[in-house]
């Protein structure tokens, strides 16, 4: 859940303005309390967190006056007319709004090569804009639509206010054109700029304003971003200057890569949903991200591993968290790469978890990416290529073991029970032509699997102890462990056998391992068999010592799984 901190200012009698929008609680307020130092009659924070519908719920966390009291709260004329979260021009300079804008317009935006910040600081793209007619007057409407539902007020009158806010506000950037409000500068300008609007109201406005000229040349993306970065040297090292230039830069580089067309253009060719992630998730560590990648997002890496520009950081986290929700297949080829992809992104991101990216988000979005891999439609068509029950045992293990979720993997359980349980199991293991041994071995190997998934501990016992039940009604008709007495005579070289065979992974557990286990000892306790296994010893080894001979049996016996408690009935030599 994206949240962000909107430091607000009042000047008299005038309404609050925005100063910046901040992505920390701490500097928020920090911020706040410096403007209400540098003259401001008021001063507010509102953090501000992204909803699940895609809008923002505003909690006001900070308020003071100047005199250091709580103002008394008014109820505005505009709250009462109006249901909208802007009043006036200034308030669609928010984060909130610029939000909204780059939703709404994302395809337009991305068309005309545009970030939001460039499109409400320009006359010609204004005016560009508004000569679309349709496009203009949709998104009117559809912020009008989204804001009517809660309310009585009828969506004609929304239409019109925001039609009149929103034309104040594209007059007042048509005038301020007119008078050269917006300066136009090159590198190394910037600096100077800052330091001389210094408290000045409407610095951000005319900063932006400067930045969009100076990028109004820039034919692509790319270009856009490398004459952004090449202002970083001109930033301050601390103070107002800094939060200033340093906020415009990382403001608009954050809204270039909040679009997704800039993004895919910026990222180059990547032959998938899962494969940009990846590089996605690259660029988000500090990493160059491909080779395909511009030039200006391989720059942008070198800031971000410097821990800068939090702003486009926390956009692409964003953009990360969202793309995982999303319904669009990471690989659409394979499922068994979709989950090998889902994987390496879970164990790459989890470098990043942090201030920008939380291990709830993280969570959360595996969760649902990989409620969308169980559904029955994926899972059958993953499940129709599988020539064995086995097989398909192991597929779904295979997801079990890329997803995450406990109502994913109670899913999976579904699925996995009644292969197990099906009557023709035991004898389809492997194909018809297999031996009980490979069977059993494939059966063991299964219920390892299943023993180290994270199932829930009842699921995990009823899996494996179905698969052990199998293990043993295979060696049951075939009488595996009852032909190694009749096959081999000598009790030392049957007492061998059974331990290679509790020692290979071909034995389950419970049932059939406790069966193998008494006949292994029901043979080394027997009086005598111990002189018998230090003589074959001996053949061996002619240097052994009978202490020797009884300490290696005992560890054999103990890599069996039989414990100190039996080997004490190993008589001695």
């Amino acid at each position: 859940m994206s949240v962000h901190f909107e430091v607000f200012r009042r000047q008299g009698k005038s309404g609050w303005s925005l100063v910046e929008a901040m992505p920390n609680r701490d500097l928020a307020v920090a911020k706040a309390k410096e403007v209400l130092q540098a003259g401001a009659a008021a001063a507010k924070v509102v953090k501000e967190t992204l909803q699940r519908d895609g809008e923002y719920m505003a909690l006001t966390i900070f308020e003071e006056t100047k005199d250091g009291g709580k103002p008394k709260k008014e109820k505005r004329r505009a709250d009462i007319l109006a249901p909208l979260p802007c009043f006036k021009p200034d308030d669609l300079y928010s984060y909130h709004a610029r939000m909204t804008m780059q939703r709404i317009l994302a395809e337009w935006l991305a068309r005309q090569k545009l970030s939001v910040t460039e499109l409400i600081h320009s006359a010609p793209n204004l005016e560009k804009f508004e000569a679309t007619g349709t496009t203009y007057q949709h998104a009117i409407q559809k912020v009008a639509v989204a804001e009517v539902s809660g309310t009585t007020v009828p969506v004609s009158q929304i239409v019109k206010t925001l039609n009149d806010l929103t034309t104040k506000a594209i007059h007042r950037v048509y005038k301020d054109e007119r008078r050269n409000y917006f300066p136009v500068l090159g590198i190394g300008e910037f600096g100077p700029l800052v330091h001389r609007l210094g408290t000045n109201p409407d610095a951000r406005y005319i900063v932006n304003g400067g930045l969009t000229k100076y990028l109004a040349s820039a034919t692509s993306w790319d270009e856009k971003l490398k004459r952004l970065l090449a202002l970083m040297p001109e930033i301050a090292a601390d103070g107002p200057e800094r939060v200033l230039l340093l906020g415009a830069v990382d403001g608009l580089v954050a809204e270039m890569l909040t679009g997704a067309a800039a993004l895919a253009d910026l990222l180059g060719h990547n032959d998938n949903l899962g494969q940009a992630l990846y590089h996605l998730t690259d660029l988000f560590l500090g990493n160059s991200p491909n080779e395909s990648a511009s030039e200006g997002l391989n720059e942008l890496a070198q800031y971000f591993r410097k821990d800068y520009l939090p702003e486009a950081r926390i956009a692409i986290a964003n953009r990360i968290v969202s793309e995982l929700k999303s319904m669009k297949r990471l690989c659409p080829a394979s499922l068994e790469d979709e989950l090998r992809m889902l994987r390496r992104l879970a164990n790459h991101l989890v470098l990043g978890q942090g201030k920008y990216l939380s291990n709830e988000e993280l969570i959360t979005a595996f969760t649902e990416r990989s409620k969308r891999l169980v559904t029955h439609e994926l899972l059958g068509q993953f499940l129709s290529t599988a020539k064995s029950p086995d097989e398909r045992l192991e597929k779904l293990l295979l997801v079990e073991e890329n997803i995450v979720g406990a109502e994913n993997k109670r899913i999976l359980f579904s699925f996995i029970v009644p292969i197990v349980t099906h009557n023709g199991f035991d004898d389809a293991v492997c194909g018809a032509d297999a031996p009980p041994l490979t069977r059993m071995k494939r059966i063991a190997d299964l219920q390892t699997r299943v023993l180290r998934a994270s199932f829930q501990e009842m699921q995990k016992s009823q899996i494996a102890n179905l698969l052990d039940l199998s293990a043993a009604r295979i060696e049951d008709r075939a009488r595996v462990v009852a032909s190694f007495e009749a096959r081999i005579l000598n009790p030392v070289e049957r007492a061998r056998a059974l331990l290679k065979l509790c020692t290979s992974g071909t034995v389950t557990e419970v049932v059939l391992s406790q069966k193998v286990k008494r006949a292994l000892m029901s043979i080394v306790s027997k009086p005598g068999f111990a002189n018998a296994y230090i003589a074959k010893a001996r053949e061996i080894q002619s240097d052994i010592t009978p202490e020797s001979a009884i300490t290696d049996l005992l560890a054999q016996l103990a890599r069996a799984g039989i414990g100190s408690e039996e080997s004490v009935r190993v008589p001695a030599a």
